[in-house]
């Protein structure tokens, strides 16, 4: 497998396809789901909602929170999780920008 050159690219591509990347799993997409649902911080049932081992929901509930898509506090022994409203507005944004940039003028191709 190739060398990434992102030095090549800009900062905002870069930055965008971080973005995309973190949310390029079925499984973070479902976790994004069910947070958003619940409308609450979740604590532990994530495991029973979608049938996923502790382990491998633990693993992309750190990715997520690495990027600041989520919020993790800690109560007692258990970690409760939520969307954190600031970095979900930066990623609408973004994606908002990049999908709008392009207007279909007509068929081209």
């Amino acid at each position: 497998m190739g060398i990434t050159k992102s030095e090549i690219f800009t900062d905002k591509q870069n930055k965008l396809a971080q973005m995309m990347k973190a949310l390029a799993h079925p499984a973070r997409i479902a976790i994004l789901q069910h947070l958003i649902k619940a409308q609450a911080c979740i604590c532990g049932d994530l495991v029973d909602e979608l049938g996923l081992a502790q382990a491998t929901i633990s693993q992309h509930l750190k990715e997520l929170k690495n990027v600041g898509l989520i919020q993790g506090t800690i109560e007692g022994t258990s970690v409760c999780y939520c969307i954190d409203p600031k970095v979900w507005k930066q990623y609408k944004a973004a994606f908002e920008t990049f999908f709008i940039a392009y207007e279909n003028g007509g068929s081209c191709c």
